[in-house]
């Protein structure tokens, strides 16, 4: 196990730049999430981690040695592909086994890991099956037990979960995270689903065009996003522009948004608000010095199961609003209807 560091790191096909001055700490024992569209540079920088590729310049080391030049074989990283790149032709044991055979580990010794890493994954008992016959789940964690019986210094994930379908994509998480916390060894993976970073990682790093957006718990990134774009990557967000003024941001409408209590912040010209946050109701609440009260029109309601999203037009805004399925009796489905939230709730972001 050890921690990796990323310094500066610089990346260019031609007049593309795949990484642009990228810094980040990955601190060891912790699993952390490479979080950005397609394009953004995630993969990448987990690639120029495990040495498949140089950087143009910057430094990256893993446990406190530069290992930028150093090649992959030497890095002591343990790496998981989206495919699995299972060997169809060998059993569960020998896929898991292949890295420790090539590093000429004694047979007793194999043995007596390979079956140590299937009772951390789970797969007791199926070692002699070829991967064809194993779900996608069970080929998930024998991918993953070939990754680590090597006891790598670090873990390197790249879309691990993306094959599966959504509910066993879920239990996987859990999984996933679960091993990880028992083998204890400092993790790095990338995806491009906001839900999975957030379940899974100890922090997130958010990319967006080869640079650094971004990084921190997901709680920080989900709560206090810098910008525009970490606010609406990191799930839905209402966003309320207008001009600054000492006491809030005036609205195009009119309406005064009051700043959340938070020093330096005032001058950023957008408001962002979770829909989670709001609430919906057909009298007018009662003024409050730390709440935000907007009248609006009822659009409509989305049924989702055990919550609805209600679309309310509020200062030329159409606004998503999260309800309770058993709050959905006492709103309209049309009409005018008040919205309202905490003003510590809001976010204020820049463009």
């Amino acid at each position: 196990m050890a921690e990796v560091k990323v310094r500066n790191v610089s990346l260019a096909y031609g007049a593309t730049k795949a990484l642009d001055d990228v810094s980040l700490d990955f601190p060891d024992g912790e699993l952390f999430g490479l979080l950005g569209p397609s394009g953004s540079g995630k993969t990448t920088l987990l690639r120029v981690i495990a040495g498949f590729v140089y950087p143009d310049s910057g430094s990256v080391t893993i446990g406190g040695e530069p290992v930028e030049r150093v090649p992959v074989e030497k890095r002591e990283i343990g790496m998981m592909f989206q495919s699995y790149a299972l060997f169809p032709n060998m059993t569960v044991a020998d896929n898991i086994g292949f890295g420790l055979k090539v590093r000429r580990v004694a047979s007793q010794e194999l043995k007596r890991r390979v079956g140590e890493a299937l009772d951390l994954v789970q797969l007791q008992g199926l070692g002699g099956r070829k991967p064809h016959e194993l779900s996608g789940g069970q080929r998930q964690r024998v991918a993953l037990a070939r990754a680590i019986v090597t006891r790598p210094r670090v873990l390197l994930l790249d879309e691990p979960l993306s094959a599966l379908d959504k509910a066993l994509r879920v239990e996987m998480q859990v999984e996933l995270k679960r091993i990880q916390r028992e083998v204890g060894i400092t993790t790095v993976f990338v995806t491009h689903d906001q839900e999975e970073a957030l379940t899974l990682s100890d922090r997130i790093g958010i990319l967006r065009a080869g640079a650094l957006v971004q990084a921190g718990s997901p709680r920080d990134l989900y709560h206090r996003p810098s910008d525009r774009f970490t606010a609406s990557f990191l799930g839905e967000v209402n966003f309320f522009e207008g001009k600054p003024e000492r006491e809030g941001l005036r609205l195009a409408g009119g309406a005064l948004l009051p700043w959340p209590m938070v020093p330096g912040e005032h001058a950023k010209p957008i408001l962002g608000v979770r829909p989670e946050e709001m609430t919906i109701s057909v009298v007018q609440p009662e003024k409050s010095s730390d709440l935000c009260i907007l009248r609006g029109e009822m659009a409509e309601p989305v049924f989702s199961g055990p919550t609805a999203m209600c679309r309310v037009r509020v200062e030329g805004l159409l606004c998503k609003v999260l309800v309770k399925n058993s709050e959905l009796a006492a709103i309209p489905s049309s009409g005018p209807v008040w919205v309202s939230w905490r003003i510590a709730r809001s976010m204020p972001l820049a463009p």
